[in-house]
C-alpha cells in the first residue's frame, strides 16, 4: 500500500513539475514554433505522468481503466494536433524566428503573395 502512496506521489509530482517547465517554456520561447513544441512534448508527458500517478491511487478498477485510456488517446492525439496546428501555420506563412534578429522573409516571417500562391498551388495540384 505505501508502495502505491509513493508511485501515486511521485507521479502527481512529476507530472506538475514538467507542466510547469512546459508553461515557461511557453512564456519564454521567441516563436510559434519552439512554443508549440514546448507544449506538444511538455503537455503529453506531464498529463501522462499525473494521470498515471492517478491510476496508482485508484488501484485496480473501472475509473483506473478509464484513466488508462485518457493516457492512450492523449498520446495519440496530442502529437497529431501538434503537427495539424505546425503544419497550417507553415501553409499560412507563419516562419520560425531567427537568431541574428533578420525575419525569415521579407514581411517579418510572413511569406510573399507568390509564395504563398506557389504553396497553395502545390497542395491543390495546381487548379
Amino acid at each position: 500500500m505505501i508502495l502505491l502512496d509513493v508511485l501515486s506521489a511521485l507521479g502527481l509530482l512529476l507530472g506538475t513539475l514538467i507542466l510547469i517547465v512546459t508553461a515557461l517554456g511557453v512564456v519564454r520561447f521567441p516563436d510559434f514554433y519552439s512554443r508549440l513544441h514546448a507544449a506538444g512534448k511538455g503537455d503529453t508527458l506531464g498529463l501522462a505522468f499525473v494521470l498515471l500517478g492517478l491510476v496508482a491511487t485508484a488501484g485496480l478498477s473501472l475509473v483506473s481503466l478509464k484513466l488508462v485510456f485518457i493516457v492512450f488517446f492523449v498520446f495519440v492525439l496530442n502529437p497529431t494536433a501538434t503537427h495539424a496546428l505546425a503544419r497550417g501555420a507553415w501553409v499560412c506563412g507563419v516562419r520560425p524566428w531567427r537568431a541574428t534578429g533578420e525575419p525569415f522573409l521579407q514581411r517579418e516571417g510572413q511569406m510573399t503573395d507568390e509564395e504563398r500562391d506557389e504553396v497553395v498551388d502545390d497542395h491543390t495540384g495546381g487548379a
